[in-house]
């Protein structure tokens, strides 16, 4: 793993409020972070804080990316297994039997994914687990993608013992889709929560790519945004965020660990944001209020998106206060 000459993470001085926790009149948490939104010909929109020099790990939002390429490279991907390689899913049966359906294909199983075990993150099929199955990779929130890099090296002949080494070429092809496709360098090469490799980019950079993938330029982008409005629950999960936003707007939505966000429309207008705190508490909502704000959805779009995404904040079973948006 390689790391910056110094540290060019996002700094206090490269954030602004984007929004803040109300309780009873009294503001009781602030999210500060960094925010841009890009036209679909790559003009700067709206721009909060540093978004073009500080480095930010885009975890997660990185996976439409992740996903072209194995679609490029001729992984043999159909319907649900498309969304599901750029996935962060919520581990309930269907989306571990598609995954576990995809190994099938290429004559693989469980134990060749490379990412740990996990509990899923729906809360029934976590709960399920615990009484049964325990841990599974198939559980895990990336086993979809790991899938698809074992179907990508198939394809090719390539190793399978070490497809999250950066230097595989999967992995290489992999930096120099994100490379390409976001106009930049990669800053620093990190270990994302799953194992695989993870590549450092400006917000700026992160969301000019997202753009890219949303507005379908080439033929791997355009099946994977139709194979995640034909599938929302795959990427994310039924009532999920993620899922929502896709159902509900038809928006291309990826949401990556430590407060990350990326949105974008069909045309190839683009949002990424980062909170510096790390929480995913109010990303939806300022995105999806930096869309409203510059005309890409509705006010009454954002408002019904909004209320079936964002956290209540309640006292004793009632709603005594709220998110809110910050924006300038």
């Amino acid at each position: 793993m390689t790391a910056p000459e110094s540290d060019r993470g996002l700094k206090a001085e490269g954030v602004v409020e984007l929004a803040r926790v109300t309780r009873n009149g009294l503001t009781e948490s602030r999210h500060l972070g960094a925010a841009i939104v890009l036209g679909p010909d790559g003009s700067v929109l709206k721009s909060l804080g540093d978004t073009s020099s500080a480095l930010v790990y885009p975890r997660s939002s990185i996976k439409p990316l992740q996903a072209i390429t194995v679609l490029g490279l001729g992984a043999n991907l159909e319907g649900v297994e498309v969304a599901l390689a750029s996935a962060s899913h919520a581990g309930t049966s269907a989306h571990q039997n598609a995954v576990s359906g995809e190994l099938s294909k290429v004559g693989l199983t469980e134990s060749d994914l490379g990412c740990p075990e996990d509990w899923p993150l729906d809360l029934q099929s976590q709960a399920e687990a615990r009484l049964g199955s325990g841990k599974r990779k198939l559980a895990m929130n990336c086993s979809g993608k790991h899938a698809s890099f074992l179907l990508a090296c198939r394809a090719n002949d390539w190793p399978i013992d070490s497809y999250l080494d950066p230097g595989h070429p999967l992995q290489l092809r992999v930096r120099q889709t994100v490379e390409n496709w976001c106009e930049e360098k990669v800053g620093a090469v990190g270990v994302d929560g799953c194992g695989a490799p993870l590549f450092a980019l400006s917000l700026r950079g992160l969301a000019r790519g997202i753009g890219k993938v949303a507005a379908g330029v080439d033929e791997p982008s355009r099946k994977l945004v139709e194979a995640i409005k034909r599938h929302p629950w795959a990427i994310d999960g039924i009532g999920r965020a993620n899922t929502v936003v896709v159902e509900e707007l038809g928006l291309l939505c990826k949401g990556g660990a430590e407060g990350v966000m990326v949105m974008a429309a069909a045309d190839g207008t683009s949002l990424a944001l980062k909170m510096i705190d790390g929480s995913h508490r109010a990303t939806t909502l300022v995105a999806l209020s930096l869309l409203a704000q510059l005309g890409v959805i509705t006010a009454e779009d954002r408002d019904r998106v909004a209320a079936l995404t964002t956290e209540q904040v309640l006292g004793g079973g009632l709603q005594v206060g709220a998110v809110e948006v910050s924006l300038q």
